[in-house]
């Protein structure tokens, strides 16, 4: 009897311990969100989201904004260079042939300042020493038949009472005439003055003394570093006739739209912009730049700072999201540029308090 008795309670304890353990799960699944963000670490959850903690948020300089749905210009990027405007800008070439020597202040080299008119150098022309033989001799020539017509007009003054007044007028265009051919001869065989077209800044200097250039050379470029300008390439004339304002790419400099051609160069319609703060960003002559031009379309979307946009594994664009308060999800979204340092996503939720500082260190989190 007392057998059975200690069989039955046995038996009682085993059913308890089956029935208190029978709602366990032994698949061996993944941890609940719940627990996979019980740490003080950022990390990345199972679901793609990304755990920060506040003071982690803090110490990467997490910054959100609230986006707001708006209509804005529709912008296009267009590949350009810097160029110089041609009424603040020249070069100075070479007339002729001939060999170079420096000016009063030797030859200039590039950043030099130069005003107006200032000789920045002479080309002595380049002739053969047969031709210079042949220029002296007639420069000899001109002289004694200067001279001779020289005392023959003294002698025609002194018998002025006897001799046509015709005859003595004749005599002096004879030797003004004489003068000048000597003038012109001496002058050609001079060397060529070099002179700065306009005041600025010299841009390129490719010339040395005693180095031996070609006519039509171009020796040096002046330019007014306040006063460049952008020349960019569009494809359509439609596109061109659509242009309003514009802003250099990653930059907030802004650029105001002088005019396009409408003659295709090279299959490419060129367009002109004009920066609206005379030097506000250093620029040099033939940098290429990246135009983000503004047309009078317009497109809906979210403004956000370029840098709110990066790249998840599968290379598509994404921004983060602040979800809740220490959880960030990426969204992806489709991008288009509005102004050098701004662009407009679609594909956001109104409302959405996006991060525009940090975006980037929160997507190496992993």
């Amino acid at each position: 009897m007392k057998m059975n008795k200690l069989l039955a309670c046995l038996l009682a304890l085993w059913l308890g311990q089956a029935i208190a353990h029978g709602g366990e799960d032994h698949s061996g699944g993944a941890a609940n969100p719940a627990a996979a963000i019980a740490s003080d670490k950022p990390q990345r959850l199972p679901d793609g989201s990304v755990f920060v903690p506040k003071d982690a948020q803090r110490r990467l300089a997490i910054r959100t904004v609230v986006g707001e749905e708006k209509a804005v210009p529709r912008t296009v990027e267009l590949n350009g260079h810097v160029v110089m405007d041609p009424n603040a800008g020249g070069r100075v070439q070479a007339i002729q042939s001939g060999r170079i020597e420096g000016g009063p202040k030797g030859l200039p080299v590039a950043g030099m300042k130069v005003v107006k008119g200032q000789v920045l150098g002479y080309v002595v022309p380049a002739v053969t020493s047969v031709e210079r033989a042949n220029q002296s001799a007639e420069l000899a020539d001109l002289g004694v038949k200067a001279r001779l017509a020289e005392k023959q007009l003294a002698r025609l003054r002194e018998l002025s009472g006897t001799v046509p007044k015709k005859e003595v007028e004749a005599q002096e265009s004879e030797l003004a005439g004489l003068r000048q051919r000597a003038a012109a001869l001496g002058a050609a065989t001079g060397r060529e003055a070099l002179r700065a077209p306009v005041s600025g800044v010299i841009a390129q200097a490719s010339v040395v003394s005693g180095q031996v250039v070609e006519a039509r050379d171009v020796l040096f470029e002046i330019v007014d570093p306040a006063r460049l300008m952008i020349e960019a390439l569009a494809y359509d004339a439609k596109l061109v006739a659509s242009l309003t304002d514009a802003s250099l790419s990653g930059t907030q400099t802004p650029l105001t739209f002088v005019g396009g051609a409408t003659a295709f160069r090279d299959g490419a319609l060129p367009v002109l912009f004009r920066l609206k703060q005379a030097g506000a960003n250093p620029l040099a002559l033939g940098q290429a730049v990246k135009v983000v031009a503004q047309t009078r379309d317009s497109v809906k979307g979210v403004p956000l700072p370029a840098a709110s946009v990066v790249r998840n594994s599968a290379n598509e664009s994404i921004v983060w999201v602040h979800e809740r308060a220490e959880v960030f999800r990426g969204v992806p979204v489709q991008v288009t540029p509005l102004d050098g340092a701004n662009v407009v996503a679609a594909g956001l939720k109104p409302g959405a308090r996006v991060v525009t500082s940090g975006a980037t260190l929160i997507n190496q989190i992993r």
